[in-house]
């Protein structure tokens, strides 16, 4: 009987661990990039999550980054 109730509880923690890391992820990955990355006009839909990401380049290697856009503004046509 403590047994499975024991392994109940570690399955919890368990999982309650792998949410709060997740969540993490996506808060770190949602910041804009440091100071010396470059912002670019350069706009595309994820095609993963579909989420609206700006592009972000390091002049110093050329690296990119894409960063979800807060706004997401509907253009005219």
């Amino acid at each position: 009987m403590t047994f499975g109730l024991i392994a109940i509880l570690v399955v919890v923690l368990v999982v309650y661990a792998l949410v709060r890391i997740q969540r993490l992820k996506w808060f770190v990955a949602d910041r804009a990039p440091g100071a010396r990355w470059e912002r670019t006009d350069e706009v595309i839909k994820d095609p993963v999550t579909g989420r609206v990401v700006r592009v972000w380049i390091d002049p110093a290697d050329g690296s990119r980054h894409y960063v979800p856009e807060r706004f997401q503004f509907r253009r005219r046509q």
